[in-house]
């Protein structure tokens, strides 16, 4: 069974100032998604899954879908606030989304094959895809899970501190552990983040880190469905708390309910987490053309 690519694509952009998700990066208006669609057709994924919101789907479907649904099945989901809530009642000051948990969770009626999950703005390029088709593919049983494992010091923006989950892995390269740190930052001596607690901690920058690029089995909804209830018990009337996926991953790795193997990629990573990523992410673009990996358009080849 072929597997499916899962983009996340319903986050509000706050800290870019607007939708990233459309924005354009390529020489004929291609954004970031185009280029992850491209390169997970060459890798072998047969249907591709978009989580978005409903007040910006037409935009979306003109903008971004539209040049590539007739190469390869669409289907989408809507990240609103209401969605898998059960009975529980939405806080009326609610407006941020519950976070990328979350946005995997309402997909569980659309999806029930092995599947890989991409953030919208980040570019992971043809061999990392591959390298989670190929192990989706190939695994042996429904609680084999992965994720590709960048090197902390090539996932790192330019303007900004950024959110990273930081992995702790065995001798054989199953995940032991992963944290979710925020605001990750290049300094004059290093690399630092703070803390929960609002404290300033070193990292080295070698550290391998969890930029979404996971490989799941459909067995992992119901581990979404049973930590977002429990997230809801504890969290949810917390304006601003969010379910990450890293999170959600740490504790069923810490139940043995199942083992995730950590991919281990040096490629350099690339996205638009801040509104001047949007040059560098393009000169990027061009400098692959030249190269070679990708043709100048897309889709009329």
């Amino acid at each position: 069974m072929k597997p499916t690519l899962l983009v996340l694509a319903a986050g509000l952009g706050t800290r870019y100032g607007g939708l990233k998700q459309i924005d354009a990066v390529g020489p004929h208006g291609q954004t970031i998604i185009d280029y992850s669609i491209y390169d997970g057709i060459r890798a072998g994924f047969s249907k591709m899954a978009f989580v978005i919101r409903h007040y910006f789907e037409a935009e979306f479907r003109e903008k971004v879908s539209s040049k590539f649904d007739r190469f390869v099945e669409t289907v989408y989901a809507y990240q609103e606030l209401d969605a898998c809530l059960g009975d529980f009642r939405l806080p009326q000051d609610r407006t941020k989304p519950w976070g990328t948990g979350h946005a995997i969770l309402v997909c569980r009626d659309l999806i029930h094959e092995p599947f890989a999950v991409v953030n919208a703005d980040d570019h992971y390029g043809v061999h990392s895809l591959q390298t989670i088709a190929d192990f989706l593919t190939h695994a042996k049983t429904t609680a084999d899970h992965a994720m590709v494992g960048y090197v902390l010091r090539n996932t790192l923006s330019q303007h900004g501190g950024v959110s990273r989950g930081v992995c702790q892995c065995d001798e054989q390269m199953f995940l032991r552990s992963v944290v979710e740190c925020k605001k990750i930052e290049r300094t004059t001596t290093g690399v630092e983040y703070v803390d929960g607690d609002g404290k300033v901690r070193v990292l080295t920058g070698d550290e391998i880190v969890s930029m979404n690029l996971w490989g799941f089995q459909p067995s992992i909804f119901s581990h979404l469905q049973r930590q977002f209830e429990r997230f809801l018990r504890d969290h949810g009337g917390e304006s601003k708390a969010e379910m990450y996926i890293p999170s959600v991953v740490d504790t069923v790795v810490a139940d043995g309910a199942a083992r995730v193997k950590v991919l281990q990629t040096h490629d350099t990573w690339f996205g638009v987490t801040y509104r001047q990523d949007r040059d560098m992410a393009t000169q990027y673009i061009h400098k692959l053309i030249a190269a070679g990996v990708y043709p100048e358009r897309l889709w009329s080849q």
